[in-house]
C-alpha cells in the first residue's frame, strides 16, 4: 500500500515498498550525476543525448528551479526514486503538463539507472505516482509514451495497468531522429494500484 506524507500535493514524499520518492535537492546532485553518467548509454537509447553542460551542477540547479515553478503552479511534479532500505538513488518519475477543468490529465515519464532495472523499482515508483495523481491530485487520466523497441517500458506500463491506445508518429525527436511512440493511458476508474 502507498502512504503519502505530503507537505503539499506537488511536493510529496511517497512510500511504496521498496522505494521512496521525493523532490530533488541540491545535495542529490553528486548521486544524480554519477547515476546518469553510469547509465548514459542505456538512457540515451530512449531519450535525447545530453551535452556536457546539461550535467553540470549549475544546470541541475536550474532544473530544480524549473521543477519548483511547476510545483507552485500545480502544473507538475518531478520526483527522484530512492531505495527504501539504504537511500540509494535509483532514478526519477515525472508527472507533467497537468491540466485541470474538463481534462484533469497529466503526462508521465520515468527513468531508472541501468543497474537497477528489472527489480521492480520502477513499477513501485510508477504505481506510487499513479496513486498520488488519482487519489490526491484528483486527476482522471495519465498518459505515457514509449518507443516500440522499448519492450521493458511497455511491460512496465502494462504491469501498472496502462492500456495501449495507439501510435503517435514522429512523436519526439530523439538524437536527431523523429521517432514513433506507443501511447498508453490509465484512467482513474481503472484503479490506482496494480499488484
Amino acid at each position: 500500500m502507498t502512504k503519502t506524507n505530503s507537505q503539499t500535493l506537488f511536493d510529496p514524499v511517497l512510500v511504496h515498498d521498496p522505494v521512496v520518492l521525493r523532490s530533488a535537492m541540491v545535495s542529490d546532485y553528486p548521486a544524480w550525476h554519477a547515476l546518469r553518467e553510469q547509465s548514459r548509454e542505456h538512457l540515451t537509447r530512449w531519450e535525447e543525448k545530453w551535452a556536457p553542460h546539461q550535467a553540470t551542477l549549475s544546470s541541475f540547479k536550474r532544473r530544480l528551479r524549473s521543477y519548483e515553478r511547476d510545483r507552485k503552479r500545480g502544473g507538475g511534479l518531478s520526483l527522484l526514486i530512492f531505495r527504501q532500505s539504504d537511500d540509494t538513488l535509483l532514478g526519477g518519475v515525472t508527472l507533467t503538463n497537468i491540466r485541470y477543468g474538463a481534462s484533469r490529465s497529466g503526462l508521465m515519464g520515468y527513468w531508472l539507472g541501468e543497474k537497477f532495472t528489472g527489480r521492480g523499482y520502477a513499477t513501485a515508483a510508477v504505481n506510487a505516482v499513479i496513486h498520488h495523481a488519482f487519489e490526491k491530485i484528483d486527476l482522471n487520466r495519465i498518459v505515457a509514451a514509449c518507443q516500440p523497441e522499448n519492450g521493458a517500458s511497455q511491460k512496465l506500463l502494462e504491469n501498472c495497468g496502462f492500456s495501449q491506445e495507439g501510435i503517435a508518429r514522429n512523436y519526439l525527436k530523439i538524437n536527431g531522429e523523429w521517432r514513433d511512440h506507443l501511447i498508453y493511458s490509465k484512467i482513474a476508474s481503472d484503479g490506482s494500484l496494480q499488484d
